[in-house]
């Protein structure tokens, strides 16, 4: 029996396998993100000396769930509002303004911030939503089959 644990010898070698399995699990979730990432093309455009588009001068209106109104950050009255959107208006004719209000807000509420816009005279009225991914369409499949789901 002595002679049997001369013998054996210890492996001090280090198991690979587990390592090569996680390598190629990051690799697999690398490639399964990398396509969602990308959002354009790197392009180098030329250079000119005279810019036909002027940038847009925009405005975002925010209301929020208590029904406070927002004009870039800063807390306004409807009363302030008109009038900064007229004086907007009077600085640059083509500014556009971004509503943004919670689902939450009453409809009655949207319109008449949707009539101060119009009152100060600015055409460009456009609403601010959140795109419906696949994961808002899973909830909504979700609250469908199952009644009690929140």
């Amino acid at each position: 029996m002595i002679f049997e644990s001369r013998r054996r010898r210890f492996l001090a070698e280090i198991n690979v396998i587990p390592l090569v399995d996680v390598v190629l699990v990051l690799l697999v979730i690398f490639m399964v993100t990398a396509p969602m990432l990308y959002r354009g093309m790197d392009i180098k455009l030329p250079t000119s000396t005279s810019n036909t588009i002027t940038p847009e001068e925009r405005i975002v209106l925010t209301i929020e769930r208590d029904q406070k109104l927002y004009l870039d950050k800063d807390p306004v009255t409807t009363g302030q509002m008109e009038f900064k959107l007229r004086s907007a208006k009077q600085r640059n004719a083509d500014i556009a303004v971004y509503l943004r209000a919670d689902r939450d807000v009453p409809y009655g509420t949207v319109v008449q911030v949707m009539d101060g816009v119009k009152r100060s005279g600015i055409e460009k009225l456009g609403m601010v939503t959140d795109p419906e991914g696949p994961e808002r369409v899973m909830e909504d499949l979700i609250k469908i089959q199952v009644p009690g789901a929140r």
